[in-house]
């Protein structure tokens, strides 16, 4: 049974596994090397050697990069699209994304229903694993990309799954929906 590369693979970890693979096959084979180690990892996953693994995860990491590009930038609700959660019915909402690499930095200023202005910035790592965000009241989020268009984020209480959203950016940049529980938030990109 072949393994499943991750939406977005990583290189580096790749050339660590076939030199942990290549400890392996030394203890099995004195002759081997660390081609052979690669080989066989590429064949784990499903392809004809390591030069079309490499290949292959090379577009995958180009396709992603291009997608998160398109998350920075400046976004504005579009109230009339959106789908509001009950207990937020707030009036405006401006987010801006600043993406460099894994790591995405959200800034965002809501107008809530009284009128107040709510300013947040939240930064987090896509890369699918827990990282504290309040670590002595038990918080963490795990933020992964599912394709080059989707953001996954999942947040924790103790380790146990409490809520999540999913952002999604349009393939031509120019719409950003975020799905979390009971609400569906469409915003357009605004244009420096």
């Amino acid at each position: 049974m072949s393994r499943q590369l991750p939406p977005r693979p990583n290189l580096e970890y790749l050339r660590k596994e076939a030199k942990d693979l290549l400890e392996t096959l030394l203890r099995q084979d004195q002759s081997a090397k660390l081609s052979d180690a690669q080989h066989a990892l590429a064949r784990e996953y499903g392809f004809a050697s390591w030069p079309a693994l490499k290949a292959s995860v090379e577009d995958r990491r180009a396709a992603f990069d291009q997608g998160a590009r398109l998350f920075a930038g400046v976004w504005k609700v579009d109230l009339a699209r959106s789908q509001r959660h009950p207990a937020n019915q707030f009036q405006s909402a401006t987010i801006v994304f600043d993406v460099d690499g894994e790591d995405l930095r959200m800034s965002d200023v809501f107008v809530d229903e009284a009128g107040r202005e709510e300013q947040h910035v939240n930064t987090i790592r896509a890369d699918g694993r827990e990282r504290a965000k309040e670590p002595r009241r038990g918080y963490s989020v795990r933020a992964s990309w599912r394709d080059p268009y989707t953001l996954e984020t999942v947040g924790l209480k103790d380790g146990q799954p409490i809520g999540g959203a999913t952002y999604a950016v349009s393939p031509d940049g120019r719409t950003l929906t975020i799905s979390a529980d009971q609400q569906m938030i469409v915003l357009d990109r605004v244009d420096a």
